[in-house]
């Protein structure tokens, strides 16, 4: 399965809802395949205050809660069919989640990179220290 695949996953799960303070749930979806072969999927809450999380976020809770921690590739899709780079945080988090994240798959229009091109400089032990 590849992330044109994974894409036809996360779209399928888009289920964009306003709530009645101005935020936005279900508009962004994700979906991942673990190293084992398994898909997981997840959805953006985007709420006041700060409260909500993207959908990759989402979508590794669930993989981790079924004992999972290696991501194999990944995607985020907008309710508009485009598809989202992961931000930042969600860089860190695929990175730190599982000891070979650095070298999975990332979705992005038109192309697939590694994560370790959108997250060139480490800054963990293994990184700092590669020796120890």
């Amino acid at each position: 399965m590849d992330v044109d695949d994974l894409y036809g996953i996360a779209r399928e799960r888009l289920n964009t809802r306003t709530t009645s303070r101005e935020g936005k749930m279900g508009h962004v979806a994700a979906a991942l395949m673990t190293a084992e072969g398994n898909i997981y999927t997840g959805v953006a809450l985007d709420l006041p205050s700060s409260i909500g999380f993207c959908a990759e976020h989402s979508a590794i809770a669930a993989m981790v809660t079924a004992g999972e921690y290696d991501v194999a590739r990944i995607i985020a899709v907008h309710e508009d069919g485009s598809i989202l780079p992961p931000c930042g945080r969600c860089r860190e988090l695929i990175n730190q989640v599982g000891e070979d994240n650095y070298g999975c798959e990332i979705g992005l229009s038109g192309r697939t990179v590694r994560l370790e091109e959108l997250l060139p400089e480490r800054w963990d032990e293994k990184y700092l220290h590669p020796d120890v």
